[in-house]
């Protein structure tokens, strides 16, 4: 049974990911979520499983790598699982020297705690956008990276570094890169979780430019699916694309969330577009499908779930916003 390490557990995906692996029929041994809690982990994402006995949290930092190092020996982890980020374009945007100091130098100052005890394996989530925009066809692992943002900058650095202690090092690292996540416990922030909140408040919905700005879409649950397929299955030194296989504009994802909350075209603010905005996504996932993985949920039934989540759960959402 795994003994996993998991930084950034009280953000979006990796509370997800935790409750996934809690909830599951393989269940590890022990789970140590580290988190420093800024303003996206939020101790409320794992509420229902506080008190599960493999379960525990420390609250820390990834830069903190005496921390690490003592978490590292006093739970003896065998895996870690690397989700502390800082990942909102638009902050990056205003604020890019803490995206570098978390993304880069907490990512390095974890990999060097690692490479100082015996694991076997460090899966360091990244993400679609270090390969920039992409006209038509879809990214291959081994494209090459052509971020626009300080935040796609920081990540693709961070997976630079984290391959590097593969080389150097021998540290059994696999970088994954996944498109864009949606569903339960997503910071307000982002598109749909903010559009679906806006709309419950009777508020306009903010869309870039002209919406036809193009990303590929995927449930948080297939992305965990995805990562346990690659801790079972994924080989070190490797990486792996983590696509959901629903490209939509942006504004076709609005017409679908205004749909199902019983909205019109009167509910759209266009703004001004997003400096440096990637025209569009779009990630070959052949290489984990021969793992076995492919998503399970459809785009819509997913949305839907999401949808009822957030108006199910506004005592969650609220104070965020």
């Amino acid at each position: 049974m795994m003994r996993l390490l998991v930084t950034g557990g009280a953000g979006f995906i990796g509370s997800n990911f935790i409750r996934f692996l809690l909830n599951g029929r393989n269940n590890p041994e022990i789970v140590v979520n580290l988190d420093k809690l800024t303003y996206a982990g939020n101790p409320d994402n794992l509420k229902d499983i506080a008190g599960n006995p493999a379960y525990h949290f420390i609250k820390g930092d990834i830069c903190d790598e005496e921390l690490v190092s003592r978490i590292l020996n006093d739970y003896e982890i065998d895996t870690v699982v690397h989700f502390a980020a800082e990942s909102h374009v638009d902050r990056s945007i205003s604020e890019g020297l803490s995206f570098v100091t978390t993304n880069v130098t907490g990512t390095c100052s974890l990999l060097e705690a690692v490479r100082k005890a015996e694991i076997y394996r460090f899966i360091h989530i990244s993400t679609d956008e270090v390969y920039g925009s992409i006209p038509k066809g879809s990214f291959t692992e081994s494209d090459p990276l052509n971020p626009s943002s300080p935040y796609s900058a920081s990540k693709a650095g961070s997976d630079l570094l984290a391959l590097s202690y593969f080389t150097t090092h021998n540290v059994p690292v696999i970088v994954t890169r996944c498109t864009n996540n949606f569903g339960p416990f997503q910071y307000p922030e982002k598109l749909i979780p903010l559009f679906t909140t806006n709309l419950i408040d009777g508020k306009k919905v903010p869309v870039y430019g002209r919406g036809m700005n193009i990303r590929d879409w995927i449930y948080v649950l297939d992305h965990c699916r995805a990562i346990a397929c690659i801790l079972k299955k994924g080989v070190p030194g490797e990486i792996y694309n983590i696509g959901g296989g629903t490209e939509l504009t942006n504004l076709e994802i609005t017409r679908k969330i205004l749909e199902q909350l019983g909205k019109d075209k009167t509910s759209i603010q266009f703004v001004g577009d997003r400096k440096g905005h990637d025209f569009r996504y779009s990630l070959s996932s052949d290489k984990i499908y021969s793992l076995g993985w492919q998503p399970k949920f459809t785009f819509d039934e997913a949305l839907e779930h999401t949808i009822r989540w957030y108006k199910e759960n506004e005592w969650w959402w609220r104070k965020l916003k």
